[in-house]
């Protein structure tokens, strides 16, 4: 389906597609198995522009539409969900709230090595211990500023790609109180001192995709590393999750289409009581609905990207984009298992693997049940 794609778009959801296929893929076995990070196929990203969706050309980055970056992380997502995770969080939550918020010397500082592939990636820090959801009255990380140094403490926890990360931007709190307005972002490099990336955390799936604490013990950074405005933290972040929501979404919808893939291909070869078991109803009426179901959240995928790149609000289209793409993706993958049988519990096929990292993608970036208040909340105001 090419929801009336253009030209440039349809060449580069197959320039990506081939990448992946030769690049990624053949990876993604190994990556779950041995839990580390896929170095030798990120490297070569740059210079295709999968480092840099978000970054202008002008800074090293591929700066394509939000449609194009969302083929690409769907593609990515059909080849390796690891892979495709650290990605879409470099893109979408690292990178992203520098490229649309920080000042002009901010972004020629971090951005150009992180989007040409020549440093590492990038991370977002959000959520803290025992506080979930509860961006705005759960975040206790403070930073305060003495002259031109800003001096951050406190935890956080979840953070995807920080031990593969040139920088880490942080939401924490630079005002009095525990409103809203006290909230900012301010970018954290790496190797900053009194920095500490804990172990990265044992997961059910998605082990090629570094998840971990951090601790922010009187970390000292520059007062320009101040994204935007202090204060307008929570506002930036919000609409960052936004948008990082329709790249869980074309995740989602590219490891449906993994799992449908392989499942397709087992019924075809699969022989039972003399014929292969696509000729049976049962799994005709699984492959059907996976196929309905991948169509429906891939145009839901792409119809909030192209209210996003259109400039018109998409925090409701996103929210319901990612709820039933990320929905759809578990059934999906659970249904590919159930047709492969006994093997599909076997990590020897693919649709193993696959359904361990869907199933993550109902709970971060706002879990399906946040997803749905956000929806309700659009719906009633």
């Amino acid at each position: 389906m090419d929801f009336d794609l253009t030209e440039e778009q349809r060449l580069w959801r197959d320039a990506v597609h081939d990448f992946v296929a030769k690049e990624v893929k053949p990876k993604a076995k190994d990556v779950d198995e041995k839990a580390e990070f896929n170095w030798a196929a990120t490297k070569k990203m740059g210079p295709l522009g999968l480092l840099g969706l978000n970054v202008p050309e002008a800074l090293g980055g591929a700066g394509v539409d939000a449609v194009s970056a969302a083929i690409a992380i769907e593609e990515l997502g059909w080849g390796c969900g690891s892979t495709a995770l650290a990605i879409a969080a470099h893109n979408g939550l690292g990178s992203a709230p520098i490229a649309n918020y920080g000042s002009e010397e901010l972004q020629q500082q971090f951005l150009p090595d992180v989007a040409s592939g020549k440093g590492q990636l990038s991370a977002l820090a959000l959520t803290e211990p025992g506080a979930g959801s509860d961006l705005r009255g759960g975040v206790q990380t403070r930073a305060k500023r003495e002259g031109d140094v800003w001096t951050i403490s406190g935890n956080k926890m979840w953070c995807t790609n920080a031990s593969i990360a040139d920088f880490i931007v942080t939401l924490v709190r630079t005002g009095e109180g525990d409103g809203s307005d006290s909230l900012s972002l301010i970018v954290v490099p790496t190797n900053s001192d009194g920095l500490k990336i804990g172990p990265a955390e044992k997961k059910m799936g998605l082990k090629g995709s570094p998840t971990h604490a951090v601790a922010y013990d009187e970390v000292q950074v520059p007062a320009g590393y101040l994204v935007g405005e202090e204060g307008r933290g929570l506002q930036y972040t919000l609409a960052t999750l936004d948008g990082g929501r329709i790249g869980i979404g074309a995740l989602s919808v590219g490891l449906a289409q993994a799992a449908l893939d392989a499942a397709l291909d087992y019924a075809k070869q699969r022989e039972t009581f003399g014929q292969p078991i696509a000729n049976y109803q049962a799994i005709q009426w699984m492959l059907a609905d996976a196929e309905t179901n991948i169509h429906a959240a891939r145009l839901m995928v792409y119809q909030a990207a192209h209210e996003k790149q259109q400039g018109r609000p998409f925090a409701k289209a996103a929210a319901m984009a990612k709820l039933f793409a990320t929905e759809m993706a578990e059934k999906v993958c659970r249904d590919a298992i159930q047709i492969h049988g006994g093997y599909g519990y076997s990590a020897e096929y693919p649709v193993e693997r696959i359904y361990r990292d869907a199933r993550l993608m109902t709970i971060g970036e706002g879990t399906s049940e946040i997803q749905r208040l956000v929806i309700a909340r659009h719906l009633l105001a």
